[in-house]
């Protein structure tokens, strides 16, 4: 039997867990966001000294487990006195700095390689369009070439939303009581597996379904033009 007063006990501490979850996702992608679009254009150059650098940062990033890349900088960089001793020990030596920096730097590999090939697939009508206007090339990226890609690459860039929400779990392992630290400390306290665990699944269901549903919303507004029935239409 569900001991139901084991949930309505920790309703305040899974609310606090979520709210560091859905903090902590928020920051990370907006962050991500923010350094994959130059990082992608410069992904698609055709000057190997700006596409190898980048290919090399998101191939590294993505072929590594995130849990190592988190134990890596908490604890790793720690092991070093000149890091202990140098200015930047103020920040990362803090868990939320540490845990930002993580997934900032995961879903920014990721959100790199969704937008660049979102950008290889251009269709060439749309360039050769803009060479006609007459466009410089950062005009070209700014008023066409990059809002084109990113209406395109957000059914791949929501399930990479997704998936990050979902690694911020990790988050624990560097002592920030987010949903799974919350989860995990009532099961110690009242060995309930099923009170603990399946609320914290019940939570990380609702949120995958909300940010699923707000991501079909934004691909039906910025996408409609590739609809089928639309397409005939026009």
């Amino acid at each position: 039997m569900i001991d139901f007063s084991v949930i309505v006990e920790n309703i305040p501490a899974f609310w606090k867990g979520l709210q560091v979850t859905l903090l902590l996702l928020v920051i990370a992608c907006a962050s991500g966001f923010v350094l994959s679009v130059p990082l992608a254009v410069a992904r698609v150059s055709p000057n190997p000294w700006l596409a190898r650098p980048v290919f090399l940062f998101t191939y590294v990033l993505r072929g590594t487990p995130l849990l190592v890349q988190m134990f890596m900088v908490y604890h790793g960089l720690a092991q070093f006195e000149a890091v202990r001793e140098s200015i930047f020990w103020v920040a990362l030596k803090s868990p939320w700095f540490c845990a930002w920096l993580v997934f900032t730097l995961n879903t920014t590999a990721y959100t790199t390689e969704i937008f660049a090939g979102a950008l290889r697939a251009t269709p060439s009508g749309e360039l050769e369009a803009a060479r006609s206007l007459g466009l410089t090339d950062g005009a070209m990226y700014r008023r066409i070439l990059l809002p084109s890609a990113l209406r395109r690459a957000l059914p791949q860039y929501g399930n990479e939303v997704v998936m990050m929400m979902h690694a911020t779990a990790i988050a624990s392992t560097v002592t920030l009581v987010e949903i799974t630290r919350v989860a995990r400390d009532v099961y110690y306290n009242h060995l309930s597996a099923v009170e603990s665990f399946g609320v914290a699944a019940v939570i990380y269901f609702v949120l995958t379904f909300s940010l699923v549903g707000l991501f079909k919303l934004a691909e039906k507004r910025f996408l409609r033009h590739l609809r089928p029935d639309t397409a005939g239409a026009l």
